[in-house]
């Protein structure tokens, strides 16, 4: 099959590459963008491990392809990591939070999950337990008993919106 390009914003930066028409999203950032935060468990869509936002949604790019997502603004897992004034990364609350909380273990499944509670947060940022519950239920855990993945998103939430 013939390559085409995509033509996309990854992390607020304007990104291409070639892809087969049938290479998914997560392969896309794996293989030609070199964004290797986006793991893949399942490739069916029901564990969350590959979640990025698409225009600031939650997606799971094992189950889009990547020609789908041309012309469209992606954040990965790299995307949350800021620079500092002394050009030193600072990590984005919720990744502190995690750290803090001690939300995760072997990490796999992390990524997926602080995207989609960034999503979360962008449209409540002010959730329950049991709201953060629902909307992180679309990702799997391994590892972790979910509870510090709750807490670690409540305490990023509370921080946002402090003074």
């Amino acid at each position: 099959m013939a390559e085409q390009r995509v033509e996309l914003t990854v992390n607020g930066a304007p990104r291409a590459a070639e892809a087969e028409p049938r290479m998914t999203l997560a392969d896309f950032l794996r293989e030609r963008l070199g964004l290797t935060g986006t793991h893949l468990g399942c490739e069916h869509g029901v564990c969350g491990a590959c979640t990025v936002l698409m225009d600031a949604r939650s997606v799971r790019s094992c189950l889009l392809f990547a020609v789908q997502a041309d012309g469209h603004e992606i954040t990965t897992v790299e995307g949350l990591v800021s620079h500092g004034p002394d050009g030193a990364e600072v990590l984005d609350p919720l990744q502190a939070a995690f750290h803090e909380e001690h939300a995760l273990q072997c990490g796999f499944c992390t990524p997926g999950f602080l995207l989609a509670a960034r999503e979360l947060l962008a449209s409540d940022p002010d959730p329950t337990e049991a709201s953060v519950r629902d909307g992180l239920s679309g990702n799997l855990c391994r590892c972790t008993g979910y509870q510090n993945i709750v807490d670690a998103v409540l305490l990023a939430a509370s921080r946002r919106r402090e003074p």
